[in-house]
């Protein structure tokens, strides 16, 4: 059983060593444990400073791609080493390194398919009040939209199986944590949480540089990975609300027309005739958007598909390369 840590670093040649150093070389259950960096453009020592400390692969992005895109090609790059469970945290030693073992092991026992870490923010003294709330109200959403239990669901400390990172496709250039969640939970993998530690604050988040652009970019992805995937759903109450809405200047109208005061209210007719037509296209749109969903997951399977011939056969040659040697 191999064991990928992948770390996504931008400029994180202070805090990288300290990562690193708390990273658990041994775990029961598992054979081996490599580290995997990857670098997303640093302009700083960030990947001399992993060569120093002997990490096992690393990972170059060309320039600056954001946390998603080097979230993804730390995947990639982990399955193509064979990693059987892959833990991503973060390169400025937020998590505690040694709940490693607490988070794999669910995947460990076959009880889980990914893993997240529970930092309980109530406990985080760092945390401002508002954020605590912010934070519980957006997983409170997340797990409304996934249908899953995550209790801490921007935590990117977790754990994934070789299975289940097969088939997350992270499509946001922003952060991977919700998408990854709503994904999961759609595609009826099995999610759980277990609590871990945090270390004190190294320095200010890269991420939530504004708290009202951080809500609205998280906002956004929650509602275009729901769209998704349940896309009649999503356009039926849209489409529902204006049908309804229309409801009202139609018997307002109606009303009237029957005392015989209609010639004087076309204006409600007007607007519920413009009402009605918005509602059914938004209802077709909702069709169309099902339809295309189905073929979306036609699309997933093939990769799916595809992704576990790659990595088999490149195992196969691996194997045959090691009998010729």
């Amino acid at each position: 059983m191999k064991l990928i840590v992948q770390i996504p670093c931008y400029n994180e040649e202070k805090t990288l060593p300290e990562t690193v150093k708390d990273i658990p070389r041994n775990i029961a259950g598992i054979d081996l444990i490599e580290i995997l960096i990857i670098d997303d453009g640093s302009n700083d020592r960030t990947v001399d400073v992993a060569r120093e400390l002997g990490v096992d692969h690393i990972v170059q992005n060309t320039c600056n791609k954001g946390l998603a895109t080097s979230f993804m090609n730390g995947l990639e790059a982990c399955l193509r080493f064979d990693a059987d469970i892959i833990v991503n945290t973060d390169g400025d030693n937020q998590y505690n390194g040694a709940d490693i073992a607490k988070l794999v092991q669910p995947i460990l026992n076959h009880e889980a398919d990914i893993v997240i870490g529970d930092r309980q923010t109530d406990t985080i003294a760092h945390f401002s009040f508002i954020k605590k709330k912010l934070q519980k109200l957006g997983s409170r959403m997340v797990r409304l939209l996934s249908g899953t239990q995550v209790s801490d669901t921007v935590s990117g400390f977790r754990a994934f199986s070789r299975e289940a990172a097969m088939q997350i496709n992270v499509v946001s250039s922003y952060s991977y944590t919700v998408e990854t969640i709503i994904q999961a939970g759609n595609k009826k993998l099995n999610i759980t949480s277990v609590p871990v530690g945090t270390n004190p604050k190294t320095r200010e988040s890269r991420l939530v540089k504004s708290i009202p652009r951080f809500i609205m970019q998280q906002f956004s992805t929650m509602i275009r990975m729901y769209a998704m995937f349940k896309p009649f759903r999503t356009f039926f109450f849209i489409g529902a609300f204006f049908i309804l809405s229309a409801m009202i200047p139609s018997f307002r109208y109606l009303y009237f027309f029957v005392i015989g005061k209609g010639g004087g209210h076309i204006q409600s007719l007007i607007l519920a005739t413009i009402l009605f037509i918005v509602g059914f296209q938004v209802l077709i749109v909702g069709l169309l958007g099902d339809v295309i969903s189905f073929n979306r997951k036609l699309i997933e399977e093939t990769l799916l598909r595809v992704r576990r011939m790659e990595l088999e056969n490149k195992k196969v040659k691996k194997n045959e390369e090691k009998k010729d040697v």
